[in-house]
This record gives structure tokens, C-alpha cells and sequence, in this order.
């Protein structure tokens, strides 16, 4: 049965320029250029530069201006806007232009591109005397190999994806004699299906076979899962060998590449520039915060289009009054923009101001052992913003200090008490840690129970799994996988 119910709610809805706000607060300087960019294309409304720059400075500019603006309104009435209303976005291919001939010189930087991995080993296959049919399985199975050079998969499931797709039948052990055609090519150790048979085709591919690659090739082939664990006793016990021969045996397989893929992209891979988002300088003790000017562009609402929505308004016909529609539309998302981002560098210097002055002592000296315990709440409630606002600003924004650029949200960390009942940051606890495994006696590395009973000598009173935990986010192994001879 239907009936009408009256309740009332209490909703919180973010409006378009909030939700834009939001989202901008959240871009990196990176990001935050393109953003704009992409702005700028599909509003023409909204330009480079600021106010001041379309001021005359003479009477002669202005009277040029003058006269131009005359001009510009003679061919007025040839100008429409129907293009553009049909599309409220702007079509990617009405913003650009060609304005070269066919015969002009272009005048652009060339990039090299490098040979990949598998192109390299294609090269080396063609060498080899192969027929049409193996050449394609071959390639086929360059194709399956993952950046490390590895052929992970099954050669069952390839031989089924090989009859389906080149329409070729071959069997498990056709495919096998190929692969050790291609485990014959440089880089040596490709092709293999696990580090265990990487490692022994590298051994087995020097041309010098000493007495020491001999053992090599013997601890790897037969005493693996004690070589990966480090129990060089046993090895050694098995082998009948001394230390030092033992210590020239891991010598020798640690010379091994157990990524023979990843030798030749090394060298074609783009490091990425971090930009800093903010900079903190120390004049004689006193923390200085700017902001990136990359982060705050100039940008500025079109004069012209402030014009045409004068004129349009005027007209009182239909077409003038759509047009008008469509031109304060363009300006107001202008205006909503250039606040969004005169609202963002605000939230941005206001809160990384917050930062500093709370982390004061760590970026005056750059201690990491007087960081404090700060979490998103405790600068939240300093700067009166939500949580959320705050961790948009922390996340992938950087601070240039005098002692380094670092991710602003590293310096966010959870509290810990002492035996004195002082609140420490578990980032200083961290950096004790990886003092104390730094120093430690590598025949003998600390344990997790020993690290904890040193850190509780020094005050902090941590179990042994929270030791543990600090250590794999530190990515430090375990004591026995630290152990060296």
C-alpha cells in the first residue's frame, strides 16, 4: 500500500567549484601545468598573463589600440559563433592549426630510439639457421619473455596459444630445443624459466672454467635452497671447502646477473624530475616557506569575450542572446578557474605552514630524530580544514629543505611513548633501527629479539613484532639473510 511520508535530512553537497577545488588541491606541480593546459584548450575565455599587461602605456599604444579595436568591430558582423555552439567543449581539432607550407624546413629536435630487448634478440635469431616455421615459434617465444628475460610461463599453455594463433602445431619438445637457442644469446642468462637456470647459464657460458666457477656451478645446481637461505655452513660441509675458497665461490655467483633482461632497458629508462612544490629556506634560524611559482600561473579572464558579452547582451534577437548564453558561460568558468587556483596556493602555503612551524626543529637541523609524532588530525585541527583537505595537500607534493627534496607526506608518522612517557615519532625510531643493523657485525647479524632489547636500553619500549614490522617497512631482511662471511 502507497502513502506519503514527510521526513526531513540534513545533506552536505559540494558545488562545482568545491568539488574543482578539491580536485586541483589533490595535482602535483606536474600535473598541475598540464591541468591548466588543458583549460586553456577547451575555454577561450581563459588566457595567460595578468591583468595589467593589456594596460596602454603611452598615448601612442592606446591610440593604436584604438584603431585596431575599430577594425575588429567593422568585421564583427562576419564573425559567428555557431561553431562553437553546437560543441560546448570544443572539439580537439577546431583548437589546432597548421600554418606551414609543404615546402618549409621543419625545424625539429630528433629523439634516438634505442634497439628493446626483444628487438636485440630478434637480430641475434636471425643469425641463427633456422626454417620459416621454427623461426616463427622462436619469435613467438621472444615474445613471451617479461622484462627480467624470463619465460614464466608454461611451455603447455604456449604450445595451445601458438596452434591458436599462428596456426602452427608444435609440441612441448620442439618448443624446449628452440628455447635453448634463444638461452644462447646475449644477454647471457635469457630465456631461462627460474633464477636457478639463469644462474648456471651464465656460469656454464665462461669461457674460463676454474676450479672456483666449477663449485659455483655446483652450489647452484645442487645446493640452491642453502645458498638463498645463506647457511654457508652447510654448503661449505658438502663442498669440503675452506672459508676463503667459500668466500670466492658467493664471490662469483654474486657477479651473476639474476636479471639479464633488465641490463639492456636500464639504459633506455627516463628518470622522472621531482619539482618541488614548496621551498624552505633557513636565514640565520629563521624558516622561510615559498610556494613554487609554477603552482600560482598567471591567468587572466579575455578582454575580448568581456566585450562580446557586452554586445551580445545589447541585442535583443535570439541568435544574440544564445550567443550571450554561450560567452558568459565561457567567462564564468574563467573566473571559477583562476579562484580555484588562487584558493589552492593559499590552502597550500597555509597548511605547509602548519607543517613547518610544527616539524620546526627537524627542518632547522635536519635531524630525523627530532621529528615529531604528526598525523593528519593534529594539522587539521591547527589550520581549521577537514582531514581530507589536508591529506590532498600531502599527497605527491614535495619540500625542497636545505637538506634534501622530500615527499611532504613523510613527515607524517605515528606516535610512540618511552619509558619516560615522552612522545617520540616512530620515524626516529626507524632511523635507530637503521643505525643499529648498520652497525652490527654482519658474521653475526642482530635479531629481531636483540634489537629490541637495544632499543629498549636506549628508552624505547617496542616488542619484538613491532621490530619486525619496522624492519620490512625499512625493507631490511631478516638477521640470517644479512649475514655475510
Amino acid at each position: 500500500m502507497l502513502k506519503q511520508v514527510q521526513s526531513q535530512k540534513l545533506l552536505q553537497k559540494l558545488s562545482p567549484q568545491q568539488i574543482q577545488l578539491m580536485k586541483l588541491l589533490q595535482l602535483p606541480t606536474i600535473a598541475l601545468e598540464q591541468r591548466i593546459k588543458e583549460e586553456m584548450e577547451i575555454n577561450p575565455a581563459l588566457e595567460e598573463g595578468n591583468d595589467t599587461d593589456d594596460e596602454p602605456k603611452d598615448e601612442f599604444e592606446n591610440e593604436e589600440f584604438e584603431d585596431t579595436q575599430t577594425n575588429e568591430d567593422n568585421q564583427r558582423d562576419d564573425f559567428s559563433l555557431s561553431d562553437y555552439m553546437d560543441d560546448d567543449e570544443g572539439a580537439s581539432y577546431k583548437l589546432k592549426a597548421n600554418n606551414t607550407s609543404p615546402d618549409e624546413e621543419r625545424k625539429e629536435v630528433p629523439f634516438s630510439v634505442g634497439l628493446s630487448f626483444q628487438d636485440v634478440l630478434e637480430d641475434q635469431l636471425g643469425m641463427k639457421n633456422l626454417d620459416d616455421r621454427q623461426y616463427l615459434i622462436a619469435n613467438y617465444l621472444i615474445g613471451n619473455l617479461d622484462d627480467d628475460g624470463y619465460l614464466r610461463r608454461e611451455l603447455s599453455s604456449i604450445v595451445d596459444d601458438i596452434a591458436f594463433s599462428q596456426n602452427i602445431t608444435t609440441t612441448e619438445k620442439e618448443l624446449e630445443e628452440l628455447l635453448f637457442v634463444i638461452q644462447d644469446f646475449e644477454p647471457a642468462g635469457v630465456g631461462a624459466r627460474d633464477l636457478q637456470e639463469c644462474l648456471l647459464i651464465q656460469l656454464r657460458k665462461k669461457e674460463l672454467q676454474t676450479q672456483i666457477v666449477e663449485l659455483a656451478t655446483e652450489v647452484i645446481e645442487k645446493q640452491m635452497d642453502e645458498f638463498s637461505k645463506k647457511h654457508y655452513d652447510k654448503i661449505s660441509k658438502k663442498l669440503e671447502i675452506d672459508d676463503e675458497t667459500l668466500k670466492e665461490v658467493i664471490h662469483e655467483i654474486l657477479k651473476l646477473n639474476p636479471r639479464p633482461g633488465n641490463s639492456m632497458a636500464d639504459g633506455q629508462k627516463s628518470f622522472q624530475q621531482v619539482i618541488p612544490d614548496f621551498m624552505i629556506t633557513n636565514d640565520d634560524g629563521e624558516l622561510n616557506l615559498t610556494l613554487n611559482s609554477r603552482n600560482a600561473p598567471d591567468l587572466k579572464v579575455s578582454k575580448a569575450y568581456n566585450q562580446m558579452l557586452e554586445e551580445y547582451s545589447k541585442a535583443k534577437d535570439k541568435a544574440s542572446k544564445e550567443a550571450s548564453m554561450f560567452v558568459k558561460q565561457k567567462l564564468d568558468g574563467a573566473r571559477w578557474f583562476i579562484d580555484a587556483i588562487q584558493q589552492r596556493s593559499q590552502t597550500l602555503l597555509f597548511t605547509m605552514n602548519a607543517i613547518m612551524n610544527y616539524q620546526k626543529e627537524y627542518f632547522l637541523e635536519g635531524d630525523e630524530t627530532k621529528l615529531k609524532p604528526m598525523i593528519l588530525k593534529d594539522i587539521a585541527e591547527i589550520v581549521g580544514l577537514d582531514i581530507s583537505t589536508v591529506s590532498r595537500v600531502a599527497n605527491s607534493k614535495y619540500v625542497q629543505t636545505p637538506f634534501g627534496t622530500f615527499l611532504l607526506k613523510s613527515f607524517f608518522s605515528e606516535s610512540l611513548s618511552t619509558d619516560s612517557g615522552e612522545e617520540v615519532s616512530t620515524r626516529e625510531v626507524k632511523k635507530i633501527l637503521e643505525e643499529c643493523i648498520g652497525a652490527e657485525n654482519k658474521k653475526k647479524p642482530l635479531t629481531d629479539d636483540k634489537l629490541a632489547k637495544i632499543l629498549k636500553e636506549k628508552g624505547y619500549n617496542i616488542a619484538r613484532r613491532t621490530i619486525a614490522k619496522y624492519r620490512e617497512q625499512l625493507d631490511i631482511p631478516v638477521a640470517r639473510l644479512r649475514k655475510e662471511l
